[in-house]
């Protein structure tokens, strides 16, 4: 019996922390995956002067534009082999220019929606230290 019981009081006080470990490691691979988008992003305005536009998105590091402005030094294998979706199976989101810089790349959370606090929150690259 007391057995049973010290092994109830581990599990009261393990459980939530072990719970709570998926998102912070959803959270973590969004910061991750935004930092290397970023860096992507500033390596293609170094070759082109200017970054990808909205229309022409993210998928400018992957594949030469062809809508306007054309980039003319855009790296021949590209800047990134592939663009990730985010944790959570949605594509991440690109603006430029950005309301928080010259671009922004961001998640929407888990919840997929503007706003939202904890794993909810949006996640982008304005917030990477």
């Amino acid at each position: 019996m007391v057995v049973v019981v010290i092994l109830s009081i581990l599990a009261v006080v393990i459980v939530p922390r072990v719970i709570d470990r998926p998102d912070q490691a959803r959270v973590a691979r969004a910061q991750a995956d935004i930092a290397a988008l970023t860096g992507a992003l500033n390596l293609y305005r170094l070759d082109n002067a200017t970054y990808p536009t909205t229309e022409q998105g993210l998928e400018a590091l992957v594949s030469r534009p062809t809508s306007q402005p054309v980039p003319r030094n855009w790296a021949q294998n590209g800047y990134i082999d592939r663009i990730p979706a985010d944790p959570w199976g949605r594509p991440y989101q690109y603006l430029a220019p950005g309301v928080h810089g010259p671009f922004d790349v961001f998640s929407h959370g888990a919840d997929g929606r503007s706003g939202g606090t904890g794993v909810n929150a949006v996640i982008g690259n304005w917030q990477l230290d």
